[in-house]
């Protein structure tokens, strides 16, 4: 069975114990024994990152647009693999898996070309014969912790813009999803990068993020997960004096007006919500339908979701993959529970399957759940599941559509399918959410321009595209007497 070390200081180090890596499609196919590191590990990347930093951070724009373009090369010239990897260990299918892989090849292209986009401002004092300068120096050394649902485009939209504007960087993977953030630290390593500019360390989150977030020596943190944990490391961020970046949860909504286009609606609505087996915080879990439109929209879900092929995330045909883990199964279907106890109606799927290539395999398999019939006080309407479970809301008219979406504590994601201009445009004003989308799925962003949400979905700067400066870097002013 392979092992995979913690990279540390340039060095591939030993863990102090090794986590087996399991196929949410196949639970008897391990792909490899993972490093599990403690706390004397990340003491040890802290101290290799801030000896690395002095030198990187002063190196040549060149130099570091080089290092992530080579990067990026092999990651696309390798996507296929890597994608294939990335079903095998998280359960995307595998066309999503590399379209994944090869999102993060973007990702580091986007920020070898910011490496030779720093800009900065030269304006005029309001003192005669002084000249300011105002520009922007990375803040040091920064802590990234990752989720398990995106294994290599989040650790790729955290770590190039960090090292693009020049800071050194300790990466910990999510625990259930070790592979793909092994892989890509190896290309890393690789690329020609100084030791200790980029240092990986694996294991349990409330040991190495908990060691990450108190350590002196990180000036920064960056996490994408829970809202409990996140709402724990502000905490200690904010007491700490650190730099701190949160994405979180989300109860994001799909709106369906009578005017919509009935067929467009629903392939929207389900790639909004059980594609990528609904394991994305961009995905929507309510669909808030008006009432013209609800008996056939609920009739044209049904009869597509009929159509969804789950099997193994490798398999040719499959749709949706099986989830992640028994305990995110265990928590979905516990959900499904809820909803029926609470007095929503299930009209499709909610069920623990076997796999439909009928290969026999054991996996994580559920069938989408859809409920109808539900109020927007259900629990199933107020918390994040995190899995293919969507209910459907009934509602008068667009005010009454606009104001149920509105009526959640996150705020990252909100979709509206409607043929109208005018509702359309005072959505997209109106809707309290980071990011809104027009006759498009909740879920799908691009690379290049911000990502990020209100409420309690995200806390400080955005991530991706050139807002990621505001985070990864510190502005300086300066002043010369001419």
């Amino acid at each position: 069975m392979p092992t995979y070390d913690n990279l540390i200081g340039g060095q591939w180090v030993t863990g102090k114990s090794n986590i087996s890596n399991i196929n949410p499609s196949d639970l008897s196919d391990v792909i490899g024994e993972y490093a599990q590191g403690d706390a004397s590990d990340v003491n040890a990347a802290v101290a290799a990152a801030m000896a690395a930093f002095p030198a990187w951070s002063h190196s040549g724009i060149q130099a570091r647009h080089d290092a992530l373009d080579k990067i990026a090369n092999e990651i696309l010239a390798r996507k296929e693999e890597l994608g294939d990897l990335l079903a095998r260990e998280e359960g995307k299918t595998r066309p999503e898996g590399i379209g994944e892989v090869a999102r993060a090849g973007q990702i580091f292209k986007f920020f070898a070309g910011e490496c030779l986009r720093l800009a900065g401002e030269t304006l005029p004092s309001v003192r005669p014969g002084i000249a300011v300068e105002i520009t922007r120096e990375p803040i040091g050394v920064v802590g990234l912790i990752t989720p398990w649902n995106f294994p290599i485009a989040i650790p790729a939209w955290k770590i190039a813009p960090a090292l693009a504007f020049g800071n050194c960087v300790v990466l910990k993977p999510a625990d259930l999803v070790p592979g793909s953030a092994w892989a890509l630290a190896d290309i890393i390593h690789r690329s020609g990068i100084p030791a200790g500019v980029f240092n990986l360390v694996m294991g349990r989150g409330s040991v190495i993020g908990s060691a990450l977030v108190q350590h002196a020596d990180v000036a920064a943190i960056s996490f994408t997960g829970s809202v409990g944990v996140g709402r724990g490391i502000a905490e200690a961020c904010v007491k700490g004096g650190k730099k701190v970046q949160l994405e979180m949860g989300g109860k994001n909504p799909q709106v369906v007006l009578d005017d919509a286009d009935l067929k467009q609606a629903v392939e929207l609505s389900v790639q909004s919500c059980f594609y990528s087996t609904g394991q994305r915080c961009t995905a929507s879990s309510r669909l808030i339908v008006t009432d013209k439109i609800y008996p056939a929209f609920v009739e044209a879900l049904q009869a597509r979701m009929a159509k969804i092929t789950v099997g193994d995330a490798r398999a040719a045909g499959t749709d949706i993959g099986p989830v992640v883990s028994q305990a995110q199964l265990q928590q979905d279907l516990g959900y499904v529970e809820i909803a029926k106890h609470e007095g929503a109606v299930l009209a499709a799927g909610g069920a623990r399957v076997a796999c439909h290539t009928g290969s026999g395999k054991q996996g994580f398999f559920m069938q989408p759940a859809l409920f109808v019939d539900s109020t927007p006080a259900m629990r199933i309407n107020r918390e994040e599941v995190f899995g293919p479970v969507a209910s459907v809301i009934r509602v008068r008219d667009y005010d009454e559509a606009l104001a149920t979406a509105n009526d959640t504590p996150f705020g990252l994601s909100a979709g509206i399918a409607t043929t109208s201009l005018q509702h359309a445009t005072h959505f997209k004003c109106h809707a309290q959410a980071g990011m809104v989308m027009v006759n498009l799925p909740t879920a799908g962003v691009d690379y290049h321009v911000p990502f990020g949400g209100r409420k309690g979905s995200s806390y400080g700067p955005r991530e991706q595209g050139r807002h990621a400066q505001d985070f990864y870097t510190s502005v300086k002013t300066a002043y010369t007497l001419a």
